[in-house]
């Protein structure tokens, strides 16, 4: 389906609960009526949910954060090592990474190599390897970051192969949900009905997430 360009930010604030713009630093909840907050719950719920989409899962989280990242993203770089933290703080967070490569090939190279990765149970090392390389990524530091995690690189380009089109999907749906919530660039962080677009600190995450935590579902 093609939504006009007009409507992007309709569907945004649907499903954050706002009213203006999606872009906002400060997340504006607004009153709903009862089928539009069942229709944001339940797109909400599709966009933080994913049956391939990597994810740190602690048995018992009661928040999710959706990343949306580009492994050529500078703020996506500064902003990874505040999720690692809030992760190892708070055994109650679930991190689901959303790929959106829009930083060309390499970034989308990156992106399907460390979804591969999860087939073979790496996509955490080989994240934190990606995230940590040095300059722009192209095919050799990928496959360094690779080899750093520890991933078996001959599985990884089978797994490339035969779950192409699941991998290819998921960048799919991942684009469309961005584009929904009116994304511009990268990294965005979907946290209940909260967006925080561009790197953020840990302290702000927690504030979010204490946030989400105390208000009733949306």
């Amino acid at each position: 389906m093609t939504i006009a360009p007009a409507r992007w930010a309709v569907i945004a604030a649907l499903l954050l609960g706002m009213t203006g713009s999606a872009h906002s630093q400060q997340p504006r909840i607004a009153r709903q009526d009862q089928s539009a907050g069942d229709m944001a719950r339940r797109i909400r719920q599709a966009i933080m949910t994913d049956p391939i989409a990597p994810a740190v899962a602690p048995e018992g989280a009661d928040v999710t954060i959706v990343l949306f990242s580009d492994y050529n993203c500078p703020y996506c770089r500064k902003v990874h090592p505040a999720l690692q933290a809030l992760l190892r703080e708070d055994p109650k967070v679930r991190l689901l990474y959303r790929d959106w490569p829009i930083f060309g090939g390499a970034s989308t190279e990156a992106a399907r190599a460390a979804i591969a990765a999860e087939f073979q149970g790496r996509h955490t090392a080989f994240n934190e390897a990606l995230m940590a390389a040095q300059g722009k990524l192209d095919s050799a530091a990928i496959r360094t970051a690779a080899n750093r995690a520890g991933v078996d690189w001959t599985r990884l380009q089978k797994d490339l192969t035969a779950r192409r089109q699941d991998i290819d999907a998921l960048l799919g749906r991942s684009d469309r949900y961005a584009r929904m919530l009116g994304l511009t660039g990268t990294p965005g962080l979907l946290i209940g009905p909260y967006l925080l677009p561009g790197a953020v600190g840990v302290a702000e995450l927690r504030k979010v997430v204490a946030a989400v935590r105390a208000r009733p579902e949306t």
